[in-house]
Protein backbone atom coordinates (compact mmCIF):
# COMPACT_ATOMS: atom_id res chain seq x y z
CA UNK A 1 0.00 0.00 0.00
CA UNK A 2 1.17 3.28 -1.03
CA UNK A 3 1.49 6.11 1.44
CA UNK A 4 1.73 9.07 -1.01
CA UNK A 5 0.56 7.81 -4.60
CA UNK A 6 -3.73 7.79 -4.60
CA UNK A 7 -3.89 6.81 -8.37
CA UNK A 8 -2.12 5.83 -11.34
CA UNK A 9 -4.26 6.57 -14.35
CA UNK A 10 -1.33 8.70 -16.17
CA UNK A 11 1.96 7.23 -14.67
CA UNK A 12 3.71 4.19 -13.63
CA UNK A 13 6.10 3.69 -10.85
CA UNK A 14 8.51 1.26 -9.48
CA UNK A 15 11.42 0.72 -7.97
CA UNK A 16 14.26 -2.02 -8.52
CA UNK A 17 17.90 -1.92 -6.92
CA UNK A 18 17.81 1.61 -5.26
CA UNK A 19 15.83 3.44 -7.88
CA UNK A 20 12.69 4.57 -8.65
CA UNK A 21 11.38 5.05 -12.02
CA UNK A 22 8.51 7.59 -12.23
CA UNK A 23 6.91 7.01 -16.00
CA UNK A 24 4.46 9.63 -17.49
CA UNK A 25 2.38 7.44 -19.29
CA UNK A 26 -0.18 9.12 -21.62
CA UNK A 27 1.68 7.86 -25.19
CA UNK A 28 -1.58 8.58 -27.29
CA UNK A 29 -1.29 11.73 -26.25
CA UNK A 30 2.35 11.86 -26.45
CA UNK A 31 2.84 12.61 -22.36
CA UNK A 32 1.30 15.83 -22.40
CA UNK A 33 0.83 17.44 -19.26
CA UNK A 34 -2.63 17.62 -17.93
CA UNK A 35 -3.31 18.85 -14.12
CA UNK A 36 -4.20 14.74 -12.84
CA UNK A 37 -0.94 13.58 -14.58
CA UNK A 38 1.16 16.40 -12.85
CA UNK A 39 -0.94 15.49 -9.99
CA UNK A 40 0.14 12.03 -9.67
CA UNK A 41 3.43 12.93 -10.98
CA UNK A 42 4.14 14.90 -7.87
CA UNK A 43 2.14 11.97 -5.51
CA UNK A 44 5.01 9.52 -7.13
CA UNK A 45 7.87 11.44 -6.41
CA UNK A 46 7.18 12.09 -2.91
CA UNK A 47 6.28 8.45 -2.74
CA UNK A 48 9.71 7.64 -3.72
CA UNK A 49 11.24 10.13 -1.79
CA UNK A 50 9.56 9.10 1.43
CA UNK A 51 10.45 5.36 0.85
CA UNK A 52 13.82 3.79 2.34
CA UNK A 53 14.27 1.64 -0.57
CA UNK A 54 14.51 4.26 -3.10
CA UNK A 55 18.54 6.66 -3.29
CA UNK A 56 17.58 7.96 -6.95
CA UNK A 57 14.36 8.82 -8.97
CA UNK A 58 14.08 8.53 -12.82
CA UNK A 59 11.61 10.46 -15.07
CA UNK A 60 10.69 8.83 -18.68
CA UNK A 61 7.79 8.89 -21.03
CA UNK A 62 6.15 5.91 -22.10
CA UNK A 63 6.10 5.79 -26.14
CA UNK A 64 7.33 8.04 -28.62
CA UNK A 65 8.23 11.26 -26.62
CA UNK A 66 9.70 12.32 -23.01
CA UNK A 67 7.14 15.24 -22.94
CA UNK A 68 5.26 17.21 -26.04
CA UNK A 69 4.53 19.65 -23.77
CA UNK A 70 1.06 21.18 -21.60
CA UNK A 71 -2.33 19.47 -22.95
CA UNK A 72 -3.86 22.29 -24.85
CA UNK A 73 -7.04 20.65 -25.72
CA UNK A 74 -7.65 19.93 -22.01
CA UNK A 75 -6.68 23.37 -20.92
CA UNK A 76 -9.12 25.33 -23.96
CA UNK A 77 -12.17 22.41 -22.66
CA UNK A 78 -11.55 23.57 -18.97
CA UNK A 79 -11.48 27.07 -19.26
CA UNK A 80 -14.61 27.00 -21.42
CA UNK A 81 -16.18 24.96 -18.46
CA UNK A 82 -14.94 27.54 -16.10
CA UNK A 83 -16.65 30.18 -18.35
CA UNK A 84 -20.23 28.34 -17.79
CA UNK A 85 -19.49 28.14 -14.07
CA UNK A 86 -21.49 30.55 -11.84
CA UNK A 87 -19.94 33.79 -11.89
CA UNK A 88 -17.42 34.51 -9.28
CA UNK A 89 -17.11 30.99 -7.75
CA UNK A 90 -13.86 30.34 -8.48
CA UNK A 91 -11.02 31.68 -10.31
CA UNK A 92 -11.02 31.07 -13.83
CA UNK A 93 -8.40 30.56 -16.63
CA UNK A 94 -9.77 33.31 -18.41
CA UNK A 95 -10.36 35.87 -16.12
CA UNK A 96 -7.71 38.70 -14.86
CA UNK A 97 -4.49 38.62 -14.78
CA UNK A 98 -4.30 38.02 -11.10
CA UNK A 99 -6.32 34.88 -12.00
CA UNK A 100 -3.87 33.53 -14.84
CA UNK A 101 -0.64 33.90 -12.89
CA UNK A 102 -2.69 32.21 -9.44
CA UNK A 103 -3.31 29.03 -11.41
CA UNK A 104 -0.10 29.22 -13.49
CA UNK A 105 1.57 28.89 -9.39
CA UNK A 106 -0.74 26.08 -9.06
CA UNK A 107 1.13 23.84 -11.65
CA UNK A 108 4.68 25.44 -11.31
CA UNK A 109 4.28 23.97 -7.33
CA UNK A 110 3.57 20.37 -8.93
CA UNK A 111 6.91 20.89 -11.91
CA UNK A 112 8.95 21.83 -8.93
CA UNK A 113 8.67 18.79 -7.04
CA UNK A 114 11.80 17.02 -8.20
CA UNK A 115 14.39 20.45 -7.27
CA UNK A 116 12.17 20.04 -3.37
CA UNK A 117 12.84 16.65 -3.29
CA UNK A 118 15.87 15.42 -1.37
CA UNK A 119 17.15 12.82 -3.49
CA UNK A 120 18.34 13.38 -6.62
CA UNK A 121 16.25 12.95 -9.86
CA UNK A 122 17.26 12.10 -12.92
CA UNK A 123 15.45 13.00 -16.34
CA UNK A 124 16.06 10.86 -19.42
CA UNK A 125 14.96 12.49 -22.36
CA UNK A 126 14.09 11.15 -25.64
CA UNK A 127 11.67 12.29 -28.96
CA UNK A 128 10.31 15.55 -28.09
CA UNK A 129 10.89 17.22 -24.97
CA UNK A 130 8.81 20.65 -25.59
CA UNK A 131 6.72 23.51 -24.47
CA UNK A 132 5.42 22.07 -20.70
CA UNK A 133 7.93 19.14 -21.27
CA UNK A 134 10.90 21.66 -20.35
CA UNK A 135 9.41 23.00 -17.57
CA UNK A 136 9.18 19.17 -15.93
CA UNK A 137 12.55 18.70 -17.26
CA UNK A 138 14.49 21.65 -16.00
CA UNK A 139 13.15 21.04 -12.15
CA UNK A 140 15.20 18.19 -12.43
CA UNK A 141 18.71 17.33 -11.15
CA UNK A 142 20.46 15.59 -14.48
CA UNK A 143 19.21 15.55 -17.83
CA UNK A 144 20.61 12.91 -19.71
CA UNK A 145 18.86 12.88 -23.81
CA UNK A 146 19.05 10.99 -27.08
CA UNK A 147 21.05 12.72 -29.72
CA UNK A 148 18.52 13.18 -31.89
CA UNK A 149 15.62 14.37 -29.05
CA UNK A 150 14.28 17.85 -29.67
CA UNK A 151 14.19 20.10 -26.57
CA UNK A 152 12.62 23.57 -26.49
CA UNK A 153 9.83 25.81 -26.42
CA UNK A 154 7.46 26.88 -29.93
CA UNK A 155 5.18 28.06 -28.43
CA UNK A 156 6.52 31.56 -27.09
CA UNK A 157 6.51 32.18 -31.11
CA UNK A 158 2.61 32.98 -30.02
CA UNK A 159 1.27 31.78 -26.78
CA UNK A 160 3.01 32.83 -24.09
CA UNK A 161 6.54 32.96 -22.00
CA UNK A 162 7.53 29.97 -20.54
CA UNK A 163 5.96 29.98 -16.72
CA UNK A 164 8.85 28.29 -15.19
CA UNK A 165 12.11 29.38 -15.96
CA UNK A 166 15.28 27.33 -15.07
CA UNK A 167 17.05 28.28 -18.41
CA UNK A 168 18.74 31.01 -17.62
CA UNK A 169 20.52 28.66 -15.00
CA UNK A 170 21.16 26.03 -17.90
CA UNK A 171 22.45 27.97 -20.75
CA UNK A 172 23.36 31.50 -19.54
CA UNK A 173 21.45 34.58 -20.95
CA UNK A 174 22.18 35.12 -24.53
CA UNK A 175 21.65 31.49 -25.33
CA UNK A 176 18.11 31.79 -23.17
CA UNK A 177 17.11 34.56 -25.63
CA UNK A 178 18.09 32.91 -28.70
CA UNK A 179 15.57 29.68 -27.82
CA UNK A 180 12.83 31.99 -26.35
CA UNK A 181 13.33 34.93 -29.11
CA UNK A 182 12.36 31.80 -31.61
CA UNK A 183 11.18 29.16 -30.32
CA UNK A 184 13.35 26.69 -32.05
CA UNK A 185 14.76 23.88 -30.66
CA UNK A 186 17.94 21.88 -30.03
CA UNK A 187 19.00 18.02 -30.93
CA UNK A 188 19.91 16.69 -27.98
CA UNK A 189 23.70 16.77 -29.08
CA UNK A 190 23.76 20.17 -29.40
CA UNK A 191 21.76 21.10 -26.29
CA UNK A 192 24.41 18.88 -24.35
CA UNK A 193 27.29 20.92 -25.49
CA UNK A 194 25.36 24.11 -24.61
CA UNK A 195 25.06 22.52 -21.07
CA UNK A 196 20.81 22.75 -21.83
CA UNK A 197 21.06 19.28 -20.40
CA UNK A 198 24.31 17.17 -19.00
CA UNK A 199 24.88 14.85 -21.84
CA UNK A 200 23.52 13.17 -24.86
CA UNK A 201 23.77 9.43 -26.01
CA UNK A 202 22.88 7.57 -29.20
CA UNK A 203 19.45 6.75 -28.73
CA UNK A 204 19.86 3.10 -28.39
CA UNK A 205 22.39 3.62 -25.47
CA UNK A 206 20.28 6.03 -23.21
CA UNK A 207 18.15 3.32 -21.27
CA UNK A 208 21.70 2.34 -20.85
CA UNK A 209 23.73 4.78 -19.32
CA UNK A 210 20.84 6.18 -17.18
CA UNK A 211 20.58 2.69 -15.37
CA UNK A 212 24.50 3.11 -15.60
CA UNK A 213 24.59 6.66 -13.92
CA UNK A 214 21.36 6.14 -11.84
CA UNK A 215 22.80 2.50 -10.46
CA UNK A 216 25.79 4.60 -9.60
CA UNK A 217 24.17 6.92 -7.53
CA UNK A 218 21.90 4.60 -5.97
CA UNK A 219 24.91 2.44 -4.01
CA UNK A 220 26.01 5.32 -2.18
CA UNK A 221 24.28 6.44 1.10
CA UNK A 222 20.85 8.56 0.19
CA UNK A 223 21.47 10.82 2.89
CA UNK A 224 24.98 12.17 2.00
CA UNK A 225 23.08 12.28 -1.85
CA UNK A 226 20.48 14.65 -0.36
CA UNK A 227 23.53 16.87 1.26
CA UNK A 228 25.13 17.36 -2.37
CA UNK A 229 22.04 17.82 -4.12
CA UNK A 230 20.80 20.48 -1.81
CA UNK A 231 23.74 22.83 -1.35
CA UNK A 232 23.38 23.32 -4.75
CA UNK A 233 19.56 23.93 -4.94
CA UNK A 234 20.43 26.32 -1.77
CA UNK A 235 22.96 28.24 -4.02
CA UNK A 236 20.33 28.76 -6.81
CA UNK A 237 17.76 29.42 -4.34
CA UNK A 238 19.96 32.26 -2.39
CA UNK A 239 20.87 33.52 -5.40
CA UNK A 240 17.56 34.36 -6.77
CA UNK A 241 16.21 31.28 -8.72
CA UNK A 242 12.69 30.54 -6.37
CA UNK A 243 11.82 33.85 -6.85
CA UNK A 244 12.56 33.97 -10.68
CA UNK A 245 9.87 31.32 -10.81
CA UNK A 246 7.29 33.31 -9.57
CA UNK A 247 8.08 36.38 -11.38
CA UNK A 248 8.25 33.59 -14.39
CA UNK A 249 4.78 32.86 -13.91
CA UNK A 250 3.04 36.50 -13.75
CA UNK A 251 5.43 36.89 -17.00
CA UNK A 252 3.75 34.23 -18.28
CA UNK A 253 0.32 35.97 -17.24
CA UNK A 254 1.46 39.21 -18.95
CA UNK A 255 2.14 37.79 -22.19
CA UNK A 256 -1.25 35.93 -22.59
CA UNK A 257 -2.64 39.55 -22.84
CA UNK A 258 -0.68 40.34 -25.94
CA UNK A 259 -1.99 40.33 -29.34
CA UNK A 260 0.13 37.29 -30.34
CA UNK A 261 -1.67 35.12 -27.88
CA UNK A 262 -5.28 36.53 -29.12
CA UNK A 263 -4.81 35.87 -32.54
CA UNK A 264 -3.25 32.30 -31.85
CA UNK A 265 -6.72 31.96 -30.08
CA UNK A 266 -8.73 33.31 -33.30
CA UNK A 267 -6.56 30.54 -35.30
CA UNK A 268 -7.32 27.85 -32.99
CA UNK A 269 -10.81 28.69 -33.61
CA UNK A 270 -10.71 29.14 -37.10
CA UNK A 271 -8.17 26.47 -37.98
CA UNK A 272 -8.30 24.39 -34.86
CA UNK A 273 -5.41 23.91 -32.55
CA UNK A 274 -3.20 21.78 -35.01
CA UNK A 275 -3.91 24.40 -38.05
CA UNK A 276 -2.89 27.42 -35.95
CA UNK A 277 0.67 25.52 -34.92
CA UNK A 278 1.06 25.05 -38.29
CA UNK A 279 0.45 29.00 -38.96
CA UNK A 280 2.35 29.32 -35.80
CA UNK A 281 5.59 27.86 -37.27
CA UNK A 282 5.52 28.09 -40.89
CA UNK A 283 8.03 31.24 -40.97
CA UNK A 284 10.98 29.38 -38.88
CA UNK A 285 11.52 26.15 -41.26
CA UNK A 286 13.05 23.02 -39.45
CA UNK A 287 12.66 25.35 -36.52
CA UNK A 288 15.90 23.56 -35.32
CA UNK A 289 19.07 25.81 -33.71
CA UNK A 290 22.10 25.17 -35.56
CA UNK A 291 24.84 26.06 -33.07
CA UNK A 292 28.34 26.55 -34.66
CA UNK A 293 31.18 24.93 -33.29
Amino acid sequence: MAKWIRSTDFIDFSVANGVATVRLNRPDRRNALSHDLLREYRDALLEADDLRAVSVVVVEGAGTDFCAGYDMKASYARYASEADAPEGTYRSGMGSFDDDAWKLERYAELLRTPFDLHKPVIAKIHGHCVAGGTDLALYCDLLIAADDAHIGFPATRAMGSPPNHMWIYHVGPQWAKRLLLTGDVLLGRDAAKLGLVMQSVPAVELDAEVARQAGAMASLDPELLACNKRIVNLALEVGGATVMQRLAAEMDARAHLTRAKRDFDADVQALGFKGAVRKRDEPFGTGVARPSW
